[in-house]
């Protein structure tokens, strides 16, 4: 527990986040290395919940040499540029890999809003599979210039004359949006963690709801929603009721057609239920 190890190709990014990996960090590296042959190992030992156990926030290099971020991956044959030393967790979402991909496959044709959109994950794959047009939407200036940034290295599939990115707080933003009567085919929500835990669940249920209600407005008839929970504090039958509980308010039926998760390389222990954190729902507005 409290071990996190992604890899980006020659890179493995580590983040230890309790006493008892942080005392075996160092034999971890030495079996990361003589386990998959990668020689280069960053370490972004800084987030918040290290304080619980007193420890003190950790970034730079653990092994070997590391390339100036950006790094470049590939995902299902789209490339993307990770920021290993300043990004979200170890850089990117690599749970959302297999999500980014289906969701793609819903945005053909279609217009398509990514609120929380970092640095285009969804975005890319959805241009990739022929959406009509794709605005991303994020608060962070340097999440949008990076998505830009692989937008542009992934032209021979991505159009970027079909692409607009949008800086501001995505609360504020849909709400302006539906006081303009705008609307779109698809409305992908990936917003950060609203509850860590348990005792942040009402406050954050408040807040799924909120854009919730706020994206099913907006949405078209006919119109697909991919919304997200990360919260751990949030199960997947309530993250569901707060969904449902969205679409009751703003006036509207909605079918679930498909639940998503988590990659299945973050399996979960049947004696840590909360280790299945990533709840996904694809909604047809009706």
């Amino acid at each position: 527990p409290g071990l996190v190890v992604d890899r980006y190709d020659d890179v493995l990014v580590l983040q230890s986040l309790t006493a008892g990996s942080e005392y075996w960090k160092e034999t971890f590296a030495d079996i990361l290395i003589e386990e998959t042959g990668i020689q280069n190992i960053y370490e972004r030992s800084d987030v918040d919940v290290r304080e619980l156990e007193g420890l003190k926030p950790i970034t730079g290099i653990l092994r070997g040499i590391i390339p100036t971020p950006p790094v470049q991956i590939s995902e299902h044959d789209l490339k993307f540029k990770i920021n290993i030393a300043t990004g979200h967790k170890t850089g990117f979402y690599l749970d959302q890999r297999e999500n980014r991909h289906r969701v793609g496959e819903l945005a053909k044709d279609r217009d398509v809003l990514n609120c929380f959109c970092y640095t285009g994950g969804f975005s890319i794959h959805a241009l990739a599979n022929g959406a009509k047009s794709v605005l991303s939407a994020d608060s962070s200036a340097d999440a949008l210039s990076l998505l830009e940034e692989n937008i542009a290295i992934n032209r021979v599939r991505v159009p970027a004359d079909r692409h607009t990115a949008l800086e501001g707080d995505v609360f504020q933003l849909l709400r302006k949006f539906r006081d303009e009567n705008r609307s779109f085919d698809m409305i992908i929500l990936d917003p950060p963690k609203f509850a860590p835990t348990a005792a942040h669940a009402e406050k954050a249920s408040r807040a799924y709801k909120d854009i919730n209600l706020l994206a099913f407005k907006l949405l078209r008839r006919g119109g697909i929603l991919a919304t997200f929970s990360c919260s751990g504090g949030i199960d997947a039958a309530l993250f569901q009721k707060i969904v449902a509980s969205a679409a009751l308010d703003a006036g509207t039926e909605a079918t679930i057609i498909e639940y998503l998760s988590q990659g299945s390389d973050h399996p979960v222990s049947l004696h840590f239920p909360e280790g299945a954190y990533l709840k996904g729902l694809i909604c047809v507005k009706g």
